[in-house]
């Protein structure tokens, strides 16, 4: 059972995503974007700490350890999901060329914001409530899982067209 604020958080982002064409944009493009901004963050270092893998501190760390008491606090189940596939974005992304992790980027907020403006003929959430851009991978793995059920909107409380 989910807690009633992140209900309310997937309501909203929900309401942002009414055409299966634009979910399943988000179900390509989010993985990928999670990847590049982990692995790009990753490139900042900020101090060396041998106890750490490498050696080095990084920004991608910092922002994976805030991250992860974020979606650790909003569901334990759902939470532990999305921070383990950012934690194994760290070794995937040192692995890649930076021109890959370029390109990733590019192709993922592409397709993301061609499912807002193609299908959903709605701008992405997060450019009005900077929150869901920490909801978008907790929704998507809460609905695969069945934790969230999608129901029909009201056709007068959504824009989306076909």
């Amino acid at each position: 059972m989910l807690k009633a604020p992140i209900t309310a958080l997937f309501d909203e982002y929900y309401s942002s995503h009414q055409h299966p064409i634009n979910r399943l944009t988000h179900k390509v493009a989010i993985p990928v974007i999670v990847l590049h901004i982990v692995t790009m963050l990753d490139w900042v270092k900020l101090v060396a700490l041998p106890v750490l893998p490498g050696g080095v501190l990084t920004l991608g760390m910092v922002v994976w350890a805030l991250a992860a008491i974020w979606y650790l606090r909003a569901d334990v189940k759902l939470g532990l999901v999305v921070v383990a596939f950012m934690a194994a974005c760290f070794p995937l992304g040192r692995m890649m060329p930076v021109w890959s992790v370029v390109a990733i980027a590019a192709f993922g907020w592409l397709i993301q914001l061609a499912g807002h403006s193609v299908w959903e003929k709605k701008s992405p959430s997060f450019l009005t409530n900077l929150v869901h851009a920490l909801v978008g991978p907790l929704f998507f793995v809460a609905v695969l899982f069945g934790d969230y059920v999608l129901k029909p909107q009201p056709q007068n409380a959504t824009p989306a067209r076909a």
